[in-house]
């Protein structure tokens, strides 16, 4: 789909450390090296009018937030707004709960239909299931990324088409992080979504590691 604009912005002293973790980060020397600042994200989503990325921007300001990146998109042709901020704030500064009313007001302002801010070192962590298939380079990418705190979530289980050995890679990291591991082998004729829902009962989203899941 074609968009009619693109906007990527980023702050550079903080931009590497955007790249690397969600982890706090103190500011160096000064009177403000004591507190922790924290990374938030917020996704919104709302019909296209003007001012919104001013207000988006004011919002996070106003509570001494600092920008990391912003990404905004607008489908060509459709009245809709997309917007992905990462930002740095001090939770002293801006207490979690202020932080919601906060883009509740702007949400109620700009009639959205999706506003969610996510804080990964204050929120409970979203639970996952990864559905993987013979090839390992994706699953491995996700297992490293959630290794380095990269990505902030807990990981309940690894399904998988494909039978691997115990001394491979992926099992062995696995058995080391107690991350349970089941092979499912499916056919054209049997390809066990009730198994696979039964494994993810206590999870909240599912990943798709190069595995292709119909389920009706």
């Amino acid at each position: 789909m074609a968009l009619t604009r693109r906007v990527s912005s980023s702050i550079p002293h903080f931009f590497g450390f955007a790249e690397r973790s969600f982890k706090s980060y103190k500011l160096p020397g000064g009177p403000s090296s004591s507190s922790s600042l924290t990374h938030g994200i917020h996704v919104f989503h709302c019909p296209d009018q003007v001012g919104i990325v001013a207000k988006l921007s004011e919002c996070i300001a106003s509570r001494v937030g600092n920008i990391l990146g912003a990404d905004i998109f607008v489908p060509e042709k459709k009245n809709v707004f997309y917007s992905r901020n990462e930002f740095l704030f001090d939770p002293v500064k801006w207490p979690r709960e202020q932080m919601d009313e906060d883009f509740l007001n702007l949400s109620k302002l700009f009639s959205a239909t999706r506003s969610v801010v996510r804080v990964p070192d204050l929120d409970p962590k979203f639970k996952i299931g990864i559905l993987a298939s013979k090839q390992d380079h994706c699953l491995v990418d996700l297992l490293h990324r959630w290794q380095e705190g990269r990505l902030p979530v807990e990981i309940t289980c690894v399904i998988s088409n494909h039978e691997r050995g115990p001394n491979t890679h992926v099992i062995r990291f696995l058995e080391r992080n107690n991350i349970p591991y089941h092979f499912l082998n499916t056919t054209k004729e049997n390809k066990r979504e009730g198994e696979i829902l039964e494994l993810v009962l206590d999870t909240d989203f599912l990943v798709l590691a190069r595995f292709y899941l119909v389920i009706f």
